[in-house]
């Protein structure tokens, strides 16, 4: 799998902005409990670059660490909150407005991601890039990223995004109600077999068919659902490849240090959405690869390509 960012040669801060950090408040990352919004404060270095000072719990209970290193789904959700913050306070799109992800790559380099027993603080650089804009706002674009914990690249990323507001956004979705619930009747899989120790974290159900699960979806989860939706959030898709991944490796699982994720349509509430993965072939002999796709009516949903070495290894 390839690096997920090219990363950007330094570039001087604007001498309007330079030196000036802004606080960040949960409603500009998207998120409605403290714990879990993971930017302190942010810096504009130039028209299009950024640096977001993040902080990752040692002892976040549905992030939690894989062994004695971060989860990298951590890592990439605090990649995602910082380009949220990005796009909301360097080029105000307004509060209220929808992101729309397209695609989310990341490479984790595990050897900079050890727990110790306090919080750890990290640089998050955002690059925007490819910007359409319409009446003075952006609509859509891409976003690099690269992440430095102690001064060493410890991850990078690459994405695209689009824009809308509210009224734009309704008028998109039809007849979808603005607040779906769903509560499982499925019994989850083994939480120890999807890679989780709480089973209230698991979002799989058996089928009866190998390598295939049913996408388990509970909208009283406090992290995966923080606010009403009206589709199934994309920070749940991920997790459910990881899931799915785990399962497929069998006893062990994986570590999802890298994974390039597509994102096609929504999955809706109500409906069954099939998650099925696939072990490729090797290219290394410490490392396990697998493709997860999520099907629903039918139709494309999702697609991740995961790779990274065994949990237990």
């Amino acid at each position: 799998m390839p690096e997920a960012a090219a990363l950007i040669d330094s570039v001087p801060a604007m001498d309007s902005e330079a030196d000036m950090v802004h606080p960040v408040g949960i409603d500009m990352v998207h998120r409605t409990r403290p714990e879990d919004a993971f930017p302190r404060n942010w810096v504009r270095l130039a028209h299009d670059r950024f640096s977001v000072a993040a902080v990752l719990p040692h002892d976040h209970p549905f992030f939690a660490p894989l062994g004695d290193r971060h989860d990298p789904l951590l890592v990439a959700e605090a990649m995602r909150q910082a380009a949220m913050l990005a796009f909301h306070a360097g080029y105000g799109v307004p509060l209220g407005y929808h992101f729309l992800m397209a695609d989310l790559d990341y490479v984790c380099h595990q050897d900079h991601w050890g727990v110790g027993g306090v919080p750890t603080e990290i640089d998050v650089e955002v690059f925007c890039s490819d910007l359409k804009w319409r009446s003075g706002l952006p609509v859509q674009g891409r976003v690099g990223w690269a992440v430095h914990r102690d001064g060493e690249l410890a991850a990078t990323g690459m994405g695209a995004t689009r824009f809308t507001s509210p009224k734009v956004y309704r008028r998109m979705r039809g007849d979808a109600p603005a607040e779906g619930i769903s509560i499982p009747e499925a019994a989850p899989v083994a939480a120890a077999h999807a890679g989780r120790s709480r089973t209230e974290d698991v979002v799989l159900s058996d089928t009866g068919r190998d390598g295939v699960w049913e996408l388990r979806v509970d909208t009283r989860h406090p992290t995966l659902f923080q606010r009403p939706n009206d589709h199934v959030p994309g920070m749940l898709l991920l997790e459910a490849a990881r899931q799915a991944a785990c399962l497929a490796a069998g006893p062990g699982g994986i570590v999802p240090a890298e994974a390039s994720s597509r994102f096609h349509r929504y999955a809706e509430f109500g409906s069954p959405c099939w998650i099925s993965a696939v072990i490729l072939p090797e290219e290394a002999e410490d490392t396990v690869t697998v493709q997860v796709t999520g099907r629903q009516n039918d139709q494309p949903v999702f697609s991740t390509l995961l790779s990274g070495p065994r949990a237990d290894g």
